[in-house]
């Protein structure tokens, strides 16, 4: 199981991916905005999104908990 947190403060732009979805290393989960720069957020590790817990729109706060890949 591997856990993604948010690297900076930011607004969550776009999600990408489903609970449900496979994903392999490197892919984008979500892509975050800050300062005018949109941020991808990319698994860390290959398996399925067993969690999103964050929703478009919604600000993170560094460390703050994104998704889980099992």
């Amino acid at each position: 199981m591997a856990e993604i947190h948010a690297e900076m403060a930011a607004n969550v732009w776009k999600i990408v991916v489903q609970v449900g979805d496979q994903v392999d290393e490197g892919d984008t989960l979500l892509i975050l905005e800050s300062m005018k720069m949109e941020i991808p957020v990319e698994a860390e590790d290959s398996g399925v999104v067993a969690r999103l817990a964050v929703a478009e729109g919604t600000t993170v706060q560094e460390g703050d908990l994104i998704a889980v890949i099992e």
